[in-house]
């Protein structure tokens, strides 16, 4: 391109996903008859549940959603994710706190659009979302990751925390169940983090997306009920592609301060107006509904939960602890960094390189850790059938030899 033609420094200074970009070479290599077994994205292999698929099917027959509906989303909808956050969080909010947006990521985006002036701070607790750093950038921030590893269970320090603000802190992120480490932080770390923040006049991101999918008995604390003083400057972002098996269908939500919600409503407005109308109408039927379909899933992820991690372990040179939520296994890998891999005696001196050899040469894709803020480890989603996850497992021992 010409000198002319150059595109925004905003765009330029920005990462791809690193997950969807290890997804589409996986799913490149597999359209060329390779056997590929990916780890990659976060996505079940369920079916979005047929009562939901049902409520989809009548609401296309009925012209009302061939048309525009307010831009924060369906009043039904609204509603029923208030009653939602009053049931799975334990405290009240109103329908017009609620903004339905296209997907989570849009939720997410939108917020830092909402909340940051150029060089303002995030805090972020690493490892974190691939994603988090990047939709920072993109609203003139700075990032700025605070790392807690295996040993603290990945779990933040709030000593650490406290130690990285400045008076530029306008936000830190919270996720619990996370991604991509699979820890479920305690009530003691969630509710530290909120009285920090209100001390501090910070605001509180909170992804809870993962918020049902718990294992060994341990249970999603929200920072909304641990601390109510943080309620007044805290976003929680949600949605329903985890929970139901719904990442096609696209819908998420903020639940913000109803000033906030105004904002983004109005942002909004100039971006996308209303999410698809036929999707609403199926997240309606989701989430006014009980999680009994979702608690089918986390059995059947719990299995495979254990079956991953054991596999793993017994791979010499891997280390990977047994997560408490969500759907992923994060594995240290760094023992195998500068030593001849497979059988053509490849070497990676990085994760990053370790994760390109993998899926080259063993035909397993898993996305690597300097995606999210943690070099020498590799993230593998166990969303995936059961007997695609054994192979898969089985290719990754075979290749290292």
């Amino acid at each position: 391109m010409a000198d002319w033609q150059n595109l925004s420094d905003r765009v330029n200074n920005v990462a791809p996903s690193a997950t969807l970009a290890v997804d589409s070479k996986a799913k490149a290599m597999k359209a060329q008859g390779i056997d590929i077994v990916a780890y990659g994205a976060g996505e079940p292999n369920f079916p979005t549940p047929d009562y939901i698929v049902d409520a989809a099917a009548a609401a296309c027959r009925d012209p009302k959603n061939h048309r525009y509906t307010p831009t924060a989303g369906l009043p039904e909808l609204r509603e029923a994710i208030a009653r939602k956050t009053l049931r799975d969080s334990g405290y009240e909010v109103s329908p017009d706190q609620v903004v339905v947006t296209n997907g989570g990521k849009q939720s997410v985006y939108e917020v830092f659009q909402l909340l940051l002036n150029p060089g303002d701070e995030v805090i972020i607790p690493a490892p974190y979302w691939t994603s988090y750093p990047e939709v920072v950038k993109l609203a003139g921030g700075k990032p700025v990751p605070v790392f807690s590893g295996a040993e603290q269970g990945f779990e933040p320090d709030i000593d650490k925390i406290e130690a990285a603000r400045t008076d530029r802190t306008k936000a830190i992120i919270i996720t619990s169940p996370s991604n991509p480490t699979g820890a479920v932080w305690s009530r003691e770390t969630i509710k530290a983090i909120g009285e920090w923040a209100v001390e501090h006049h910070v605001w509180v991101v909170s992804d809870e997306i993962y918020e049902h999918l718990n294992y060994d008995g341990v249970k999603t604390a929200y920072v909304g009920a641990e601390v109510p003083e943080v309620r007044n400057q805290l976003l929680v972002l949600n949605g329903v592609a985890k929970t139901y098996a719904m990442t096609g269908w696209r819908v998420g939500w903020t639940v913000a301060p109803l000033e906030v919600a105004k904002a983004q409503t109005k942002l909004q407005s100039h971006m996308t107006s209303n999410v698809a109308n036929v999707s609403q109408r199926a997240a309606l039927a989701a989430v006014a509904g009980d999680l009994s379909a979702v608690a089918a899933m986390r059995e059947a992820f719990d299995k495979r939960r254990r079956a991953i991690v054991a596999a793993l372990n017994e791979i010499p040179g891997v280390h990977c602890p047994m997560p408490t939520g969500a759907f992923y296994a994060f594995a240290n890998i760094e023992e195998l960094l500068g030593k001849p891999l497979g059988a053509k005696g490849s070497v990676a001196h990085t994760s990053q390189e370790f994760a390109a050899l993998l899926l080259d040469e063993g035909h397993v894709a898993a996305v690597p850790g300097e995606a999210f803020g943690a070099p020498g480890y590799l993230r593998f989603s166990y969303a995936l059938s059961d007997e695609d996850l054994a192979k898969g497992m089985r290719y990754f021992k075979e290749w290292i030899g």
